[in-house]
Order: C-alpha cells, then sequence, then structure tokens
C-alpha cells in the first residue's frame, strides 16, 4: 500500500524537488529593476510566494509543488504585469515592465523613472525623461546634477579638467572647439548623462572626473530624418541649421548627420595693471568681435550585427572651421599716480584662425557566452589649427616721440592620437568583473614663426620663433571587480599606466624626457535600505596631463606688452577624491572631500622691468577642497515641477609668488542652481521652465573671481502630431554674467573684467519626418536568441 502511495505520488515530488525558474525584471530602456515585489498565486488565487528582486533584478522561484501558476509583478510607476506559469514546462523569464499612465484633470501625466539615477560608481542623469531634451548637449551639461559651467569652463563639484566622452570614446577637443561641437549636437539625441566623480579602473585615469554623454540608439525601423535651424540673437546675431538622417533595415542601422554655423561673436573686457613701483596704472579695453561663417560639424556611425551575439560600428565625427577673423582696436591709457592720463597707446590686431578635427572610431563587440562579453575598440584623432595675427601699435608716450611698432606671428600646431583598448566583461547574480588592456599614442606639432618691423618692413625673427614636438606613449592595465550581496553593493578595481614621453624646444634648445609609472586605485560600496534609502561611500585617484598646447615654451604675443607662454616641464597633477553619498526619494547628498599635488592651471603675473602683463600655464604647489553637493527633483503637482541644485565647497589653493613666498588663496564657494517647470497641456506637448543660477566668489590659484548669477526662460511645443518642434531660450536675462578677475599679492596688483555676451534669446525649429514608429519585432527575436546562451 505505502509502495502504490509512493509511486502514485513521485511525479509530484519529483516536480518539487527539481522546480527552480529564474527570472530578471527591467524596464524598457532595460534598466535592471530592484527590489520589484514578485508574488506567485496558485489555480484557486491563493497567495503562495512573495519575494522581491535583487540589486541585479533578478528573481529565483524554487521549491514550488504547484504545476499551474499565476506570476504577478508589481512596481510603483508601472503597469501590472501577470502571466500563468507551466511549471512541468520551466523557462528563463525575462520581463519588461512598461510605465503607467494617469490623467489627472486635463493633463495626462506619465509616471517615469526619476531624472536622477545613482548607480555604485556614477550618477546617471536620464535627459530623455525630461524636458530639457529640447536643448543641445552644452545647454543639457550645465542643467546635470553635480555640473556647472562658468565662463564656459566645465566643473564637476568645483573641480576642472573634466574628461568628456561621448558612449565611453574620448572626445578629443577642448575650450571652444569642444563647446560648437556640444552646441551642435541635438539634445533629443541624447539618452543621459553619466557623472562619475570617481571613474572606475575601465576609464583612462586621466582627468579629474568623467562626463560621459550616452547618445540613444535608433531602434526604429526604416527611414526617418530630423531638418534643424537654430538662431541666435546676443550682441550678434549666429544661425545653425541641419540634417539628420536615420536608417534601419534588420541587422544594419546607419546614421548621419551634418549641422552648419556662422555668426559673429562678441567679448567684452577691461584689464587694470597697477605697478607699485612707478605709481602707475594701465587701463586696456579690448572688446573682441570674430566672425565665423562657415562651422561645419559632421557624424556618421554605422552598425551591423552579423548575428544577434557579434555587432560592430564604425564611427566619424568631424569639425571643421576654414576661418575665423576679426580686429581688435585696443586702446591702452596709463594714468600717474594723481590718476591723471599721461600716456597712450593703441593696439590693431588684425587676425585669424583656422580648425579642423577629424576622430574615427571602428569597435567589435562580441557575446562569448551568457556571463561573458569581449570588445576592441580602435580610435584615430587628428586636430589641426593655424593661428595668424598682425599686430601694429601707435604709441605715445610721455617724454618721447610718437612711433608705430608692428609685428606678425604664425602658429601651426597639429596634433594626432591613437588608442587601441580590449575590454573583458563576466558577470552573474553575484559578481561583475571586468578587466582590459589599452595602449595609445599622441604626436603633436607645434611650429610658431615670429616677425617684427625693422627700417619700415617686417624681418623673421628666429630668437622668437620656435618648433615644438612632443610625442607620448601610453600603456595602461586595469581590473575591477563587483560584488552583490542582498543589499549591499562592492566595487574595487585597480588601474596602472606607464608614460614615456620627449618633448623637444627648438629655441632656445630644450628637451625634456620622462618616463614613469602610476598605479591608480579605487573603491565604491553602495548600501540600499528596505525603503530604497542609499548610503555610498567611493575613493579613486587621479591624473591630470597637461594640454599639448599648455606645454608649448613658445611666447604667443597679444600685443607689445602681454603675451602668453607654456611650460615643457609642467608636472601632470595627482589628484584623491573621497565621496559620501545618501539619496531617498529623489534628495541626492554629496559629501566630498578633494586634494590636488601640483595642479596645472593658467595664471598671470606682471613685470614691473619692461611693464609686461604675462599669462602662463604652470603648477601651484597644491589644492585642497571640501564641500557639500545636493540635488532634488520635487513633483510639486502632476504638471508642475521644481529642481532644487546646490553645491557648498571650500577650496584652498597654495601657490609660490614672484616673491619666492608660498601664499594661500582660499575661499568658501557656493553655487545654486533652482529651476521650476511646467506643462501645459494634456498631450504633454507644450512646456516651458524658468531658472536661476548663482555663482558666489571662488579662486583659482592666484586669481580671485567674483560673484556672478543668471536667470532663463525655455519654452517648447509641439505640433503636427510631434512632428514639429518648436522652443525658444532666453538666457542672462538681466545682462549679469560679467566677473572680475584679481590677483593681490606681494607686488602683483592687477584685475580683468570680462563679460562673454551671454545675454540673448534662441529660437529653434526641428521637423520629423519619415518613421517615426518604433518596431520591436527584431529587438524581441534578438533577445530570444542571447536567452539561448
Amino acid at each position: 500500500m505505502y509502495k502504490f502511495l509512493f509511486f502514485l505520488c513521485l511525479p509530484m515530488l519529483m516536480l518539487a524537488q527539481k522546480q527552480k525558474l529564474l527570472g530578471t525584471v527591467e524596464n524598457t530602456e532595460n534598466e535592471k529593476l530592484s527590489t520589484v515585489q514578485v508574488e506567485l498565486y496558485n489555480s484557486r488565487n491563493e497567495l503562495i510566494k512573495t519575494l522581491k528582486t535583487d540589486g541585479n533584478g533578478n528573481f529565483t522561484l524554487e521549491n514550488i509543488s504547484e504545476q499551474y501558476v499565476r506570476l504577478v509583478i508589481k512596481n510603483e510607476g508601472y503597469s501590472l504585469f501577470e502571466k500563468k506559469l507551466d511549471l512541468q514546462k520551466p523557462e528563463p523569464l525575462h520581463i519588461i515592465m512598461k510605465k503607467e499612465s494617469h490623467e489627472i484633470g486635463e493633463v495626462v501625466m506619465t509616471k517615469r523613472k526619476p531624472l536622477v539615477k545613482r548607480k555604485v560608481d556614477r550618477l546617471e542623469f536620464n535627459v530623455e525623461n525630461s524636458n530639457i531634451s529640447s536643448l543641445n548637449a552644452w545647454e543639457i551639461l550645465k542643467n546635470t546634477p553635480n555640473v556647472t559651467v562658468n565662463n564656459n569652463v566645465l566643473a564637476v563639484k568645483g573641480s576642472t579638467g573634466i574628461l568628456v566622452t561621448i558612449n565611453d570614446k574620448k572626445v578629443m577637443l577642448t575650450g571652444d572647439e569642444l563647446k560648437n561641437l556640444l552646441e551642435n549636437t541635438q539634445g533629443d539625441e541624447v539618452k543621459s548623462v553619466e557623472v562619475i566623480t570617481n571613474p572606475p579602473a575601465k576609464y583612462e585615469a586621466s582627468g579629474s572626473a568623467v562626463l560621459n554623454i550616452i547618445m540613444k540608439k535608433n531602434k526604429i525601423e526604416g527611414y526617418r530624418g530630423i531638418l534643424s535651424s537654430k538662431y541666435v540673437q546676443t550682441q550678434y546675431a549666429k544661425g545653425v541649421f541641419g540634417l539628420s538622417q536615420y536608417y534601419k533595415k534588420d541587422k544594419l542601422s546607419v546614421m548621419a548627420s551634418y549641422y552648419k554655423g556662422m555668426g559673429t561673436y562678441y567679448r567684452e573686457g577691461t584689464d587694470y595693471v597697477n605697478y607699485l613701483e612707478s605709481q602707475k596704472r594701465w587701463v586696456s579695453t579690448m572688446n573682441r568681435k570674430d566672425k565665423n561663417y562657415n562651422q561645419n560639424t559632421l557624424n556618421f556611425n554605422v552598425e551591423y550585427e552579423l548575428d544577434s551575439l557579434t555587432s560592430l560600428s564604425l564611427n566619424y565625427s568631424g569639425f571643421f572651421s576654414p576661418k575665423s577673423h576679426g580686429i581688435y582696436n585696443v586702446p591702452t591709457i596709463i594714468y600717474n599716480n594723481q590718476n591723471i592720463a599721461e600716456s597712450d597707446y593703441t593696439t590693431i590686431n588684425d587676425h585669424q584662425n583656422r580648425s579642423i578635427n577629424n576622430s574615427l572610431s571602428f569597435q567589435v563587440d562580441r557575446k562569448l557566452n551568457k556571463k561573458s562579453s569581449l570588445s576592441w575598440i580602435n580610435y584615430f584623432t587628428g586636430n589641426n589649427a593655424d593661428k595668424y595675427q598682425n599686430v601694429i601699435t601707435s604709441l605715445n608716450f610721455a617724454g618721447q616721440p610718437p612711433r608705430e611698432e608692428n609685428f606678425m606671428t604664425q602658429n601651426k600646431t597639429d596634433v594626432q592620437l591613437y588608442s587601441t583598448q580590449a575590454d573583458y566583461h563576466w558577470k552573474n547574480e553575484k559578481f561583475d568583473l571586468e578587466s582590459g588592456v589599452k595602449y595609445s599614442f599622441v604626436k603633436t606639432n607645434s611650429r610658431l614663426d615670429f616677425s617684427d618691423n625693422e627700417n619700415g618692413m617686417l624681418q623673421y625673427r628666429p630668437d622668437k620663433s620656435s618648433i615644438f614636438d612632443y610625442k607620448e606613449h601610453n600603456f595602461a592595465v586595469y581590473s575591477s571587480l563587483g560584488y552583490t550581496i542582498g543589499k549591499w553593493n562592492f566595487k574595487a578595481g585597480l588601474r596602472a599606466e606607464m608614460t614615456d614621453l620627449e618633448g623637444i624646444v627648438s629655441e632656445p634648445y630644450d628637451r625634456n624626457k620622462n618616463k614613469y609609472w602610476n598605479l591608480f586605485p579605487t573603491f565604491y560600496t553602495q548600501y540600499t535600505t528596505e525603503n530604497k534609502q542609499e548610503f555610498g561611500f567611493s575613493y579613486g585617484k587621479r591624473i591630470s596631463r597637461p594640454t599639448y598646447s599648455w606645454l608649448n615654451p613658445a611666447k604667443s604675443y597679444y600685443n607689445l606688452f602681454s603675451y602668453y607662454q607654456g611650460d615643457p616641464k609642467l608636472k601632470a597633477t595627482i589628484t584623491h577624491n573621497l565621496n559620501f553619498i545618501y539619496s531617498w526619494k529623489e534628495w541626492n547628498l554629496d559629501l566630498y572631500y578633494r586634494k590636488e599635488i601640483y595642479p596645472s592651471m593658467e595664471i598671470s603675473f606682471q613685470e614691473p622691468s619692461t611693464n609686461s602683463l604675462i599669462y602662463y600655464f604652470t603648477n601651484i604647489e597644491k589644492g585642497e577642497a571640501f564641500g557639500l553637493s545636493l540635488y532634488k527633483n520635487f513633483q510639486i503637482k502632476p504638471w508642475w515641477n521644481l529642481i532644487l541644485s546646490e553645491n557648498l565647497e571650500h577650496n584652498e589653493n597654495y601657490f609660490k609668488g614672484t616673491d619666492g613666498i608660498l601664499y594661500k588663496n582660499k575661499v568658501w564657494n557656493w553655487v545654486s542652481n533652482v529651476s521650476t517647470s511646467f506643462t501645459l497641456d494634456k498631450s504633454n506637448d507644450w512646456k516651458l521652465e524658468v531658472g536661476h543660477r548663482y555663482y558666489s566668489p571662488g579662486i583659482q590659484g592666484t586669481f580671485r573671481i567674483s560673484n556672478a548669477w543668471t536667470a532663463y526662460f525655455v519654452m517648447n511645443r509641439k505640433f503636427f502630431n510631434k512632428k514639429l518642434d518648436a522652443s525658444f531660450i532666453f538666457n542672462d536675462i538681466f545682462r549679469t554674467m560679467g566677473q572680475k578677475v584679481s590677483t593681490q599679492y606681494a607686488n602683483q596688483d592687477n584685475y580683468f573684467l570680462d563679460y562673454s555676451d551671454t545675454q540673448g534669446f534662441t529660437f529653434s525649429l526641428k521637423f520629423n519626418f519619415g518613421n517615426q514608429s518604433v518596431k520591436n519585432a527584431k529587438t524581441i527575436k534578438k533577445t530570444e536568441e542571447q536567452e539561448r546562451l
């Protein structure tokens, strides 16, 4: 009898022992959803099991005696998911949760993921879920948490020297060229911005922090395009127009875009130099007006899937500015100690610049099995610039007959960079391993030709001309390991970099050769409570190598009494970063400490013997800062949103003055960004935003920088079933972004007033044509193939 009952129940017992079903929960953006509630009901609709997904969105169903069950998954902001399962035919579950919509009054709002998501090693700002996607990439960075832009200089938590990457690929542009590239990058092509204060070992160690701009992938089958135009009115008019085209069919995806910019650029400045020795004050007024009617930005990307496991991608980006030209008329008045003008001179600076940048990358991604993948990427960048100026100075000094001086310079720079990198990634439910190698080679050549007048004719001056050749080899290996256990996430990594450099200056001859190894450790930990509070800590060591132009010692003259000069022996800056983070219900709080050893930066000093004001890049002794960053997104009403972003920092810079004494420059600095946005119609097509940014006084080496603030207004409206997108932006409404930058210690007493022509409005139009609907059939098929690994 017992044997009979045993054999009768054997199938059920075997079912109970062998049942083990694995599942993964993610959203439509392929983000794993943690702490999601999973419920299991039997055929009588009785709840038999409840559990939650882990930090990677995974869950496991086991020891279940029922054959037929109903799976229910609930998560706030997402539609309820239900599925009937036959546990005798178990198969892995790949569940995609869809966001839900609610109608509130006359406004339909879609509940979306938070704009800010905290990961163990970075902060992710989801642009596609915000109304700022109508802006360009440069304006988006201004609105990104922990990022500030002051005088077109990017900073993260007060630290400059930021490494900008696009889809994890380094952008070999700085200053105005980087700004132009990002201004011509449409916001609706940007998926998110990752703010990586302590970049993990996978990233090269250069730069105090990394801003990684992630571009959207084209998921729409067929052909579509975007025709865009933008008009900008500040002191003078500027415009941009362009065309973006996308094509996707089966395994092939192609994107190409071209943008052309043109206009006149303006900047106001006044220099004040007090010479204590002669008791005289020099005042120069320089209003810079440059015309550039041919700025071209070109992007091309093609991706091809050899199969569901292997993909190839080729990317090209180029920026071409054949001619930017202007004529500066700079009057200078010299006052004596009784404030009486006794001398003057006027400088006419006729100049033009040319700039070309090309970047080409090729990448192969291969999924080795369900847990591991391999990628190999190569990229080449070439940057070519040519700067010419003809400077005429009319001098009228007291006690001297009037005279005229003339000099001409031509500076040609060519930078070439090649890099290759291989990365291996392995991941299971608890461990996440990354490892790789990288080699890069940089070659730069800079030539300065200087001529001045002698007996009424321009003569070439070898002693003031120079050729600078620089080569740098960099080899790196890295490995990092992440570990997830319950509510804890850990990650640690180590990167080793070898740098071999050589810089040769022709006049006067100098050779600087150096070779060194550096180790860059990183560590992260994050704890998530039951109610989704997040606590984290991270440490990272970084290096900031000098920009190649900073190493050029040739004197680049602005006028007879002012020039810029680099230093071929600049040291790399070593930075140590500590961060403590706390996040809860979209409150994001960072406490941080930063120590910089030999920071490199541009400073100025006045030379009384020649009445010269010299700008040069140099290393100061050290810099230290600690501070607090706060970011909060308030959803006051379904149609009304408020963003608060604050950063309070104590910053200290230590530098040796011209008298050899060690000085300390310190300040409490506060940067505030408050903005509010409204959705004005039920179809979510009409939005507006107003905001305010405030910068309290700051420092940079010897400089003390005054406070500034700005107010702005943004309105965006979609028409014709979202095919036409119009936006209006009014920046620096009250013209309050002018700043005073001063140096005062020992016998140094000078300052300049600077205004970058930020007040103005922008009106832009974008028209979408072609297929605008997403077809998921191919994506689902590919996912199913990958699940069979």
